[in-house]
């Protein structure tokens, strides 16, 4: 078998818009069978082959689709693998750093570890004497050296715990109330929009600019649901949207610039903290 085209991304676009139309897998697998049965001779094989023809044909679809399904599971094994990776580093870094912080003080700690040895009794640890001998001395360090320890930081500590506290973004997006909820990667952003129930494609209004995204229900035409610039450029042959379960609309934005993070979807949007965006979703 050819491996030219297995990983061929020239036709992305031509797909995307065809999937965007049939709205379903099955609908567009017809639709390639479909073109073979009308317009080759897939099916039929060679002159004079018979129901050997179809048998081949059947044959060969399997044959293609074990390849890409054994090619889907390497690939996935690979992500998996890099994930595990990518999250020992942390901890191994962690654990080097404490290492390295510890390693030149233990010749001076040593002794004072004799004095200060912390007795395991039946409810955990007894830190009562040390804890407070230990804290008269940071309080002591800490008056003698504000203006030091201000210059270090800036003098101003809300902006540090403004800029490290609190948890990452889910999915590198947020949600914007009465619009959707979105998330990104690198190179693309997805928008979920909640519909009525049994809600088709031909019972809205979606238009996708280069620099503008229109949502609507012809139903409740004029109002809109989005009418806002975004907040970057799109590639608008490779971005499309589908129905999911008759009452979502996902909308897939793929960004003309693929090496950075956006704040929010639309220019009216509230932002997100870019430098918490997580580089591993995916």
């Amino acid at each position: 078998m050819s491996s030219i085209y297995m990983n061929d991304e020239r036709f992305d676009g031509l797909y995307l818009n065809v999937a965007q139309t049939t709205k379903g897998i099955e609908p567009l697998l017809d639709t390639v069978f479909s073109f073979l049965r009308r317009k080759t001779d897939f099916f039929a094989g060679p002159p004079g082959s018979g129901d050997e023809g179809t048998q081949r044909a059947i044959a060969k679809v399997n044959e293609v689709l074990n390849t890409h399904a054994e090619l889907y599971a390497k690939d996935n094994a690979k992500k998996n693998a890099q994930k595990e990776v990518k999250k020992s580093k942390p901890k191994q870094k962690k654990d080097d750093a404490i290492k390295k912080k510890k390693s030149p003080e233990e010749p001076k700690k040593k002794e004072k570890e004799e004095e200060d040895i912390i007795e395991l009794g039946s409810d955990g640890f007894d830190v009562t004497d040390t804890a407070e001998a230990s804290t008269k001395k940071k309080d002591e360090h800490v008056a003698k050296k504000p203006d030091e320890d201000n210059k270090k930081t800036g003098g101003n500590e809300d902006d540090d715990e403004d800029d490290d506290s609190g948890p990452p973004p889910i999915g590198n997006g947020g949600t914007v109330d009465g619009k959707y909820v979105w998330t990104q990667t690198l190179s693309e952003l997805n928008l979920i929009t909640s519909l009525p129930e049994n809600t088709r494609g031909r019972d809205l209004n979606v238009d996708i600019r280069k620099n503008h995204l229109k949502i609507g229900l012809k139903s409740e035409a004029p109002k809109l649901i989005v009418d806002d610039d975004l907040t970057k450029t799109v590639i608008v042959d490779d971005s499309f949207w589908t129905i999911e379960d008759g009452n979502k609309l996902s909308i897939n934005l793929q960004k003309l610039n693929q090496m950075e993070w956006w704040d929010s979807p639309c220019k009216s949007d509230s932002k997100i903290d870019v430098r918490k965006v997580q580089p591993d979703f995916d």
